[in-house]
């Protein structure tokens, strides 16, 4: 469940994400409305200034403390994407401004508020720009609650959850260099873009072909073998029996890098996490290739 408002004298901060996975009847219709609103085009990035409410610089929920990032320059991360819905549709958000279900918003812990993030689905090379405005989501192993029009942009509604990659779209870095895939606004599906008339609905265009793209969970990058060999081994105590050692030889020196998988879907990344933490391996690295 989601953290309500902590304390609105020391922190203004409310909750309102709750990255519990989620329910399946968390999104239209609503009551009285059988009509699925059209789905939205990116958030459009632009320079904002810092919201005087949700920036911490620390907060703390459920007796955690989070410290919020300084700056989104450089973020990138992979992990699990949850999102939120009707439930909380309407209430404020953590910044402030009221949660809209049908726009193109996302909850992060850290990430200073607003920040302009792209969210690329790894199980279906899906991609959006959001806008995030709020905090969460506070369930373990998830980096990023998308709001429902976001979800379903990626196509993860019916799971609830998926492997994403979400890189912070900042305004320090030369416009050339910076992601612009679907930063203007694009047809009701991103991608690919819709050529039909206006009138066809967005959720009957045709679905970008899957990419053969696996994904690893990574455990460790060594320059010894006896060391690369050595983790392999507490991999396989621990019951861990599809782990091995790729080379990379592209870095230099050369790096033994141990990974496990291929990994296909949310829950079996949420069992491996688990006994990685059982066994003190605190900070897996999820690789798409």
């Amino acid at each position: 469940m989601r953290a309500r408002l902590l304390s609105i004298a020391v922190m203004s901060l409310a909750l309102a994400a709750c990255g519990s996975g989620n329910l399946r009847g968390d999104g239209p219709p609503s009551s009285g409305d059988s009509r699925i609103p059209d789905l939205p085009g990116d958030a459009i990035p632009r320079p904002e200034a810092r919201s005087k409410y949700g920036n911490g610089p620390v907060y703390e929920v459920f007796g955690k403390s989070y410290r919020v990032m300084p700056s989104s320059k450089g973020y990138r991360e992979r992990g699990v994407a949850s999102w939120y819905g009707r439930k909380f549709h309407g209430n404020l958000t953590s910044n402030r401004e009221v949660y809209d279900m049908h726009a193109m918003t996302a909850a992060h812990k850290t990430l200073p508020l607003p920040t302009y993030v792209r969210v690329r689905n790894l199980q279906n090379d899906k991609s959006i720009v959001v806008r995030v405005n709020d905090r969460g989501p506070f369930v373990h192993n998830r980096i990023i609650d998308l709001s429902y029009a976001a979800a379903a942009r990626l196509d993860m509604l019916h799971d609830g959850t998926s492997l994403v990659e979400v890189t912070a779209i900042d305004f320090d870095t030369p416009a050339g260099d910076r992601p612009t895939r679907n930063t203007t606004p694009p047809a009701p599906v991103a991608e690919p873009p819709v050529l039909a008339p206006a009138e066809t609905p967005p959720d009957t265009a045709p679905a970008p072909l899957a990419r053969t793209e696996r994904i690893f969970v990574q455990v460790g990058a060594f320059g010894d073998r006896s060391n690369a060999e050595r983790r392999l081994a507490v991999l396989a105590a621990s019951g861990i029996d599809n782990a091995f050692i790729h080379e990379d030889l592209a870095s230099t020196p050369p790096l033994l890098r141990v990974r496990i998988g291929p990994v296909a879907e949310v829950i079996e990344y949420d069992i491996l996490v688990e006994q990685l933490e059982n066994i003190g391996i605190t900070d897996p690295y999820l690789v798409a290739e």
